[in-house]
Formats: C-alpha cells, structure tokens, sequence
C-alpha cells in the first residue's frame, strides 16, 4: 500500500478498460495538481483533470467521412464513361450495364461479411484494403481493350473494394463509436458518398472528354488511394483503443466498461457470423420488410439515376457536361438531405419516414420523361433539388431500425439489407440497359421506377410500430444457435 510519505507515486486515474499508461490519462500528482491521498484512501482527493475538448469518437467520424468520400469516387463514373467507352470500343449500353451490374452485386452482396471482417480484424485494416482495391480497379482500367476486362476492372475488383466501403462501413463506426447522436452520424457518414460524387463528378466529366476517359479513372484512382495514409494513422477501431467511451455513454456503476466490446465476437469466424446472423434476422418479417424496401431504394438510385440519368440526357441533346453538373447538384443536396434525415431519425418514427422518402421518390421518376430534353429548364432543376434531397436520406433511418430490432447484430443486418439494396441496383441498371436497346428509350425505365417506390412506401409503412421495442438481447443470442 501506498503511503503519503512515498514520494515518486504516481496516480492513475480509472479510465474504461482499465487504467492507461499515456500522456493523458496518467500523471504525476504535481501535474495534475491533485491531493496527495490519506493514509488508507484508494482514490485521490478531487482536483482539476484533463479533460479532452473533442471527443475522439468525432476524430474517427471525420476520416470516415473522407474515407467514404475517397471510395465514392467510381460511383459517378460508369454515367460519365459509358459513352466514352462505347465510342472507342463499340460496346453495347447492355455489356457496359452489365459491368455495372457485376460491380453493384458485389458492392452488396461483400457488405455484411465486411462488417463481420470488421468486427474480427478491426475497422482500420478493412477500410485500408478496400480503398487500395478501389484504387488499383480504376487505375488498370486505362489498359483495357476486350469487354470481359472492364468486367474484372469496373466489376470484380471495383465491386469488392466499394462494398467493403458500402454504408454499411458508416453504421459500423456509428454504432461503435457513438451512443447519442446515431442517426444524426449515420447521415453525416453516409453524405460522404455523396460529396465523393460532388468532388469527383464534375472533373470526371471533363477528363472524359478532354484528355480522355483514361485520365479521369486515374483521377478516381488517385482520389482512393490518397485517404488510405489518414485512415491508416487516425481510425481507430474502438473507443477502448484510446481508453474512452463512445460517444454518449455514462460508465455504469459496478458494471464492466461500455468502451469493451460487447462479446467475444470479434474472434469469431466472420463469414460464420455474417451467416448465422442472416439466418436469425430471415425468420423476422420486418427484416425482409427493410430489404424489399432497400431493394428498390436502390434500382432507383444507383440503377437507374446514377448509372442512367447521363445516357439519357445525352440522347435527348444534352451535352453530357451539363448532365454530369446536374448530378453534382443532386449530390449537394443529398449530403442536405441525409444529415436532415439522420437529424429527424432521431427524433421521429423512422418507418413513417421511409414512406414518404420513397413515395417522394415515386413521383419525381413518374414525371422526369417530361422534363428531359436538350436544355436544362426550371422544371428539371426543382427535380435535381428534390430527388437530392431524398437520395439516400432512407438510410438514417433504415439503419435506426436495424439496430433497434437486431441490437448488437444490427451493422451485420444493415449490411444484408444493403446488400438488397444492390441487387435491386445491379438488377435495375442491366434492365435498363437492355430496355434502351430494345427500345431507343429509357422512359419506360423511369415509370416502371415509380411504381415500385409505391410499393416501397407502402411496404415501410406496414413494418410494426412495436419492432423497435424487441429485446436484443434475444436476437444476439439467436443469432449463435
């Protein structure tokens, strides 16, 4: 035991996790101006800390945020190159909408075992590789020349980097990160994605048409590769790393530390856990309630508009420059939209929230036939702020309703319902491509895009009102039957 007459003791303050022996939770008494204790007394006497001023669950937000911005980068590109490429090489809308397809699927389908990756391996180390996959996809597309190689580039190597980046990555670190302010992060992170676009859009259309295509996926490349530095010295993987609580927490009295991860999970086999919690959250109707909904959510967004909306425009005369600005215009309004929605997730019912984002949606896709053409008018400006708006402004809140039914297992689920998301995508832009060969046109793509938001809506409004009062302790445990 320590006495008042030792006189080189050292205090350390308990921090979650134990104590930790830095620069910032242990010093001196004299340091920290603190009381020497009374004989007998465990813990000092109180006396002026040092208290951190930010939060380092914002510093981990904030290079999210970049690396999500870094790996959006080809998500503007196939709309932009896709007339390039055909030009050169005399490849059909439908093999180019087919890499797309391929790159969609598994943008999906690698996003629930990602999150498991990240829960084994940490959330650094994925997030690195994924971007240098990104990278080195767009970089060797400047050497293809036979169309089975733009699927491998745009396809393979691209679809499993960006689905190792998916959304899934932005309720990963939320859900880790932070216990107040989900849904408001969740919204932050996921505008990333769209100020990628916002950033790269405009350039890419500009290389594409002078110097050229090749240039601009060097662009892309670059874009992905320059984050991976900064997510390689700055993310973390959990608040225990750097002996904090997430964002919000209070240490229970007596109780282990919130800043310890929940389980023994990360140890586990993620592509084990990944399936295990697909066939746990399969026997939950709101489940597939959330998926159906996604799946649309994404035809009409990255199937359609993003892959689609360029090719369009230009055949109705418009120079493709002046699309690519519109698209950049829809993502400054997406990055508006979603934070607005991550802020009222966390204070309405998300599931009236989802109805009306998708039927909003609906209604834009029913008259955008009527407001193509070789100039940009009025009318397709109040289309661009409104479709903005609501471009992935679902994601807050399907997400809130993952981790309020699903619990500890809700990034993992999030990531089987966005991978619905790009099966609905993938499926979108090949069916697409295919209606525009078949019939010159895209419009009736557009309309059949209208009816399935419909159905979304009024999907998302049939989910319970009482799912998000479920137990997740009982869905964890479920999960490791």
């Amino acid at each position: 035991m320590t006495t008042p007459e030792d006189p080189g003791v050292f205090v350390q303050i308990s921090r979650p996790g134990g104590p930790v022996e830095d620069d910032i939770w242990t010093k001196t008494p004299a340091e920290e101006g603190f009381k020497k204790p009374e004989d007998g007394q465990k813990t000092p006497a109180k006396g002026p800390k040092k208290r951190r001023r930010l939060h380092p669950a914002w510093a981990v937000a904030a290079v999210a945020f970049l690396a999500l911005v870094g790996a959006a980068g080809f998500r503007a590109a196939p709309g932009v190159l896709m007339v390039p490429l055909q030009q050169e090489f005399g490849w059909s809308t439908t093999v180019l909408s087919a890499a797309v397809s391929i790159n969609l699927v598994l943008f999906g389908l690698t996003a629930p075992f990602a999150a498991a990756l990240m829960e084994r391996f940490g959330i650094r180390a994925v997030t690195a590789v994924a971007l240098g996959l990104i990278g080195a996809g767009s970089a060797l597309t400047v050497l293809v020349n036979q169309s089975w190689q733009i699927l491998l580039t745009w396809g393979l190597l691209i679809g499993l980097g960006t689905g190792s980046m998916a959304l899934v990555f932005a309720a990963t670190i939320a859900n880790t990160w932070f216990t107040k302010s989900r849904g408001l992060v969740i919204g932050i992170l996921t505008a990333g994605s769209a100020a990628g676009q916002l950033v790269f859009l405009p350039f890419i259309a500009m290389l594409a048409q002078d110097p050229g295509w090749r240039q601009a996926s060097l662009l892309i490349a670059a874009g992905a590769l320059a984050v991976v530095p900064l997510v390689l010295k700055f993310l973390k993987n959990s608040p225990a790393d750097v002996g904090a609580l997430p964002y919000g927490a209070e240490e229970p009295s007596g109780a282990p530390s919130a800043a310890v991860p929940e389980a023994a999970e990360p140890r586990r086999n993620a592509a084990v856990r990944a399936l295990l919690v697909l066939r746990s959250a399969s026997k939950n109707r709101t489940f597939w309630a959330l998926a159906a909904g996604f799946a649309i959510c994404g035809a009409t967004t990255n199937g359609l508009i993003g892959t689609h909306f360029i090719p369009s425009a230009h055949d109705h005369g418009m120079p493709e420059t002046t699309a690519a600005g519109l698209l950049a215009v829809v993502g400054i309004f997406d990055i508006l939209g979603t934070i607005a929605s991550g802020w009222l997730t966390d204070r309405f019912n998300p599931r009236i929230l989802l109805a009306v984002y998708y039927q909003f949606r609906g209604i834009g896709l029913l008259v955008l036939p009527l407001l193509l053409g070789s100039s940009v008018q009025p009318s397709m400006i109040v289309f661009v702020v409104i479709y903005g708006l609501d471009w992935v402004a679902t994601v807050p809140p399907t997400a809130a309703i993952c981790r309020q039914v699903f619990g500890a297992d809700g990034s993992v689920v999030f990531g089987w319902v966005f991978a619905a998301h790009q099966l609905g995508a993938a499926a979108a832009a090949l069916a697409a491509g295919a209606i525009r060969d078949a019939t010159g046109h895209y419009t009736y793509a557009w309309f059949g895009a209208a009816a399935m938001c419909t159905i979304a809506a009024v999907i998302s409004a049939t989910i319970r009102k009482d799912a998000g009062r479920r137990k997740p302790a009982a869905v964890a445990a479920a999960s490791v039957d």
